[in-house]
């Protein structure tokens, strides 16, 4: 029931851009363990009621455009660089664990729905035999962004060859394994959300000049 909601103000650092606008984020956690991320101003999200939490809920549902899912709460640690790169760009997006194989019916549900829900690309997450991205693909025309994550057994080889190799029709775009991967794979998100959204594609251009400065040109000793 939505009387088991709750609430909770964590602080990220800004991307350090030309004068950024100092940022929170607000997450809103319900019983189906769907985590739901949000950005506002600092210094307007003082401790949330029940009800301005479910106010502040139906907002942020309607701005979601990425889900990053995972097989499991193993998988989190990788993808959680997804989450903090659309943090640094101001994106809101939702998490949640769809086991392919221990959570098929939740998957489906995730997959049928992600359309009507306003989705616009979905990051998905897996080790080992990472049939996630794949399946993800055959339940939604939305565009599915693997994740292969690195495993104890092959290094991460088993879950890439999982991902990489989808059939004719089911297109996945597979990322590099581990923790380039899911930083990556958020990137790629946003540049397809920008395709249809200019203010994103600034945020997201500004980000790559700030990467750009942030090489130095000649090397050093510290």
């Amino acid at each position: 029931s939505r009387s088991s909601t709750k609430a909770e103000v964590v602080s990220f650092t800004p991307l350090t851009v030309p004068s950024p606008p100092a940022r929170c984020a607000l997450r809103i956690w319900y019983p189906a363990a769907t985590a739901i991320c949000h950005r506002s101003r600092m210094g307007q999200t003082p401790t949330l009621s029940l009800e301005s939490s479910l106010r502040q809920f139906g907002e942020v549902m309607a701005d979601i455009q990425i889900g990053i899912i995972m097989g499991s709460q193993s998988d989190w640690p990788t993808m959680k660089g997804a989450a903090e790169i659309l943090d640094e760009l101001d994106l809101a997006y939702e998490t949640k664990i769809v086991s392919a194989h221990r959570t098929p019916d939740r998957l489906w549900d995730y997959g049928t729905t992600a359309v009507e829900r306003g989705l616009k690309a979905i990051i998905a997450g897996a080790g080992g035999a990472a049939h996630l991205p794949g399946m993800m693909a055959s339940k939604t025309r939305l565009p599915v962004i693997g994740v292969p994550v690195e495993t104890k057994a092959l290094s991460g080889v088993d879950s890439l060859y999982s991902i990489v190799q989808m059939p004719k029709g089911y297109p996945v775009a597979t990322m590099a394994v581990g923790s380039a991967g899911a930083p990556n794979a958020a990137l790629m998100a946003a540049a397809i959300v920008a395709t249809s959204n200019p203010a994103v594609g600034e945020r997201l251009d500004a980000w790559r000049a700030a990467l750009s400065a942030s090489i130095p040109e000649v090397p050093s000793d510290d």
